[in-house]
């Protein structure tokens, strides 16, 4: 039981934490989130309140109308969590660039988040339990922070798939992605798949910003999704490295996986703009986006980003260039930090557990396209 007059704390020194406090009143706590290090960009945020129990805690993110994509805050709910291991939404509201919701405390601490967070500690449990299976494994590289880019392979099939993700640390439903996918690929049930394919998998491409709580960029503030096209060892050595891995095996399907702060569904993007686009190399990447959306309800295929113009791509983006520089079926993937509203979940929203299912579906998926690519 919480002793009477307990002050109330708030904590974001924990790995993949972010928060600072502005002022503690009673039970209002304003607060603001930290910009990724020498960047401007901040959404991500992860932090624990103790000495709540018995109290209704008013929390208030005052600088949330400056962070990189405020228009994704209308319709969000904030995950909240006592066990760090369910974390449900709470009624969240926005206006006049404040982010607030309210927590009527029933234990001593609690934990807040964007999204349900997925810290370095627990990609090394999962780096550990799937190198367990005999899944083969290699460091690729090291990162600015000297820690490690991890990289398994799967099969020993024809056709090279390269499965990435977590480019930009905030995006945390990216490495539930990937624990599902990872599960799937050391099963009996991806057999079909790796007798044609050789799979490989780097599940976090920036251990860095994901231990220090940044939203999008690396320890030097870059945006590793824009590095592409001239990666360095100076900026960005996450992307030489798996580039260079590309580069040895080639890339004839490519998946990089990312959350979206605006669009409450699941969708994929494409390489439509590149310079050596052609119909029949496109109608591949259109064919996994139709045999998703009918393999899955929570994926769809009408709410989604434009198409880039013929000839404007961005090839120092991970999906154009590897659609231009290997010919590849190159997809992003997008999934919500709000929920699939065609297919809601009024508890969890969009969650870790349909994060890993959706994983499933999209192999699957590949698994019986594989032969067309």
């Amino acid at each position: 039981m919480t002793e009477p007059n307990q002050p109330l704390t708030v904590n974001a020194a924990f790995d993949g934490g972010n928060i600072r406090v502005v002022a503690i009143d009673g039970d209002t706590v304003d607060l603001e989130i930290v910009t990724d290090h020498l960047s401007d960009f901040y959404q991500w945020f992860s932090f624990r309140v103790a000495g709540a129990r018995g109290r209704t805690l008013r929390l208030r993110i005052v600088n949330a109308g400056g962070a990189a994509y405020p228009f994704g805050w209308p319709g969000y709910k904030v995950r909240a969590s006592t066990d760090r291991r369910a974390w449900r939404m709470v009624d969240t509201a926005y206006g006049e660039g404040t982010l607030e919701w309210t927590w009527e405390a029933t234990s001593d601490i609690a934990w807040f988040a964007y999204f349900a967070p997925y810290t370095m500690e627990m990609h090394h449990d999962l780096v550990a339990r799937i190198a367990a299976t005999g899944a083969h494994h290699r460091q690729l590289g090291t990162t600015l922070d000297g820690q490690a880019i991890d990289y398994f392979r799967f099969g020993d099939g024809a056709k090279p798939v390269w499965l990435y993700a977590r480019q930009h640390p905030g995006e945390s439903m990216t490495e539930y992605w990937m624990e599902g996918a990872l599960d799937w690929l050391a099963s009996d049930a991806a057999a079909p798949l790796l007798a044609a394919a050789t799979v490989h998998v780097v599940p976090n491409m920036n251990p860095d910003g994901t231990r220090r709580g940044h939203l999008r960029t690396n320890a030097a503030g870059v945006n590793l999704n824009r590095e592409w096209h001239a990666p360095t060892p100076e900026r960005s050595p996450e992307v030489l490295c798996v580039r260079d891995a590309m580069d040895a095996t080639g890339v004839a399907f490519a998946l990089d996986v990312h959350g979206d702060e605006a669009i409450a569904a699941n969708f994929i993007a494409g390489y439509e703009g590149i310079p050596n686009w052609t119909d029949d190399h496109g109608a591949k990447f259109y064919d996994f986006g139709q045999r998703l959306a009918a393999h899955t309800a929570d994926f769809q295929t009408e709410k989604g980003y434009p198409k880039s113009a013929p000839g404007t791509a961005n090839l120092s983006m991970s999906t154009n260039q590897l659609a231009h520089r290997f010919g590849a079926v190159s997809v992003t993937l997008e999934m919500p930090f709000k929920d699939h509203d065609a297919n809601p979940d009024p508890e969890f929203g969009w969650s870790p557990e349909r994060s890993k299912r959706l994983a499933v579906a999209c192999l699957e998926t590949l698994a019986g396209m594989i032969d067309t690519i």
